[in-house]
């Protein structure tokens, strides 16, 4: 197989591609502004997702790597998420035993106790 068929038959549009992302972008910009909480999670995640697959198989040739990449970038992402849902209940606590987090302590105070409660400065 000649080089010249090579490239024909793997001839990528790449024009084409940007308008889908650009429309998909416009969607996802668009799509909170309807306030409805389903259509915001779809447009903010799924089309992410979609956005995402589409720039890594026709802009990065994912599909032209070897087999182990894509098995690493999985691993990778499985890390990283099992990393969020590790700290994540000690990062939205908002108090426990020694632990302090002074912008929440002043979002839940009234606004005459918090002018009068701040920080002492030594």
């Amino acid at each position: 197989m000649s080089e010249n068929s090579l490239s024909e038959s793997s001839h990528t549009n790449y024009v084409k591609i940007w308008a889908i992302l650009l429309a998909l972008l416009i969607v996802s910009y668009l799509g909170p502004m309807l306030e409805i909480q389903i259509v915001t999670l779809v447009t903010a995640f799924g089309i992410a997702v979609v956005k995402a697959y589409m720039v890594a198989k026709h802009f990065m040739h994912v599909d032209h790597v070897p087999k182990f990449v894509p098995y690493l970038m999985i691993t990778c992402l499985v890390f990283m998420l099992l990393f969020v849902a590790g700290t994540a209940p000690d990062v939205y606590q908002d108090s426990g035993d020694n632990w302090v987090k002074p912008e929440a302590q002043w979002q839940y105070m009234p606004p005459q106790a918090a002018d009068h409660a701040g920080p002492a400065h030594h």
